[in-house]
């Protein structure tokens, strides 16, 4: 199967390199390169194998970390041109990256996420101690056995940079330590060593579960 899958999926990389070359050259001969904020990313990655596993069934980072390239034309993030940033950031601050970038005020009782022009700018770190990722399996036949019904079939990751836990609903938690097995092939969600670990991140996701995530309505101000 990999090596079926693998060279297709390297072919479609490449469709793609070919697609963003036309359109930067596109902008480059219209003009219009210097007032275009260019964002390339994706919302999951592939197993391709690894775990013995294909699509995106868990969180390991060959499914969860996704690729995050910014292009901001302006002056301003020149101090941080051609760098790579390791601030945890997740989605959701795209939206408000646009907004700030426009020229808007971040309506942050709406939006959750962090604008990343601050750190595109070299002006301030990215305000997360934690990423969070969340995946419903309902719709998954093969992995409906996990599950009593479809209101529970609930994964949850939490990653603060080192350590990575996966709370599915129903089971133990599972637990990987990045700076040690970067490749999560050691699971020490049961092991009484690491405990610590597994209520510390338990105690984060629930106070991120708990905490106020959006109000359409009335601003934090008000």
């Amino acid at each position: 199967m990999r090596e079926a899958v693998i060279p297709a999926y390297m072919g479609l990389i490449t469709q793609i390199d070919d697609q963003i070359g036309r359109l930067v050259r596109y902008l480059e001969d219209s003009g219009q390169s210097d007032e275009v904020l260019i964002v390339f990313t994706s919302d999951h990655g592939d197993y391709l194998g690894d775990h013995w596993l294909g699509e995106k069934e868990l969180f390991h980072d060959a499914s969860a970390r996704i690729p995050l390239i910014v292009m901001d034309p302006s002056g301003a993030a020149d101090a941080t041109r051609g760098t790579v940033n390791h601030d945890l950031t997740e989605a959701i601050d795209l939206v408000p990256t646009f907004v700030e970038w426009l020229g808007g005020k971040v309506p942050d009782h709406i939006l959750e996420g962090y604008s990343l022009l601050p750190a595109l700018h070299g002006q301030c770190a990215v305000p997360r101690a934690f990423a969070v990722s969340e995946y419903d399996y309902s719709a998954r036949p093969h992995l409906r056995h996990l599950s009593p019904d479809a209101k529970h079939c609930g994964l949850t990751m939490i990653f603060d940079g080192r350590w990575k836990m996966v709370w599915v609903e129903g089971h133990r938690p599972m637990l990987y330590d990045l700076e040690t097995d970067p490749d999560e092939f050691h699971d020490l969600g049961d092991s009484p060593a690491h405990q610590p670990q597994v209520k510390r991140l338990t105690r984060l996701m629930l106070q991120w579960t708990r905490r106020q995530h959006n109000r359409v309505t009335i601003s934090d101000e008000r």
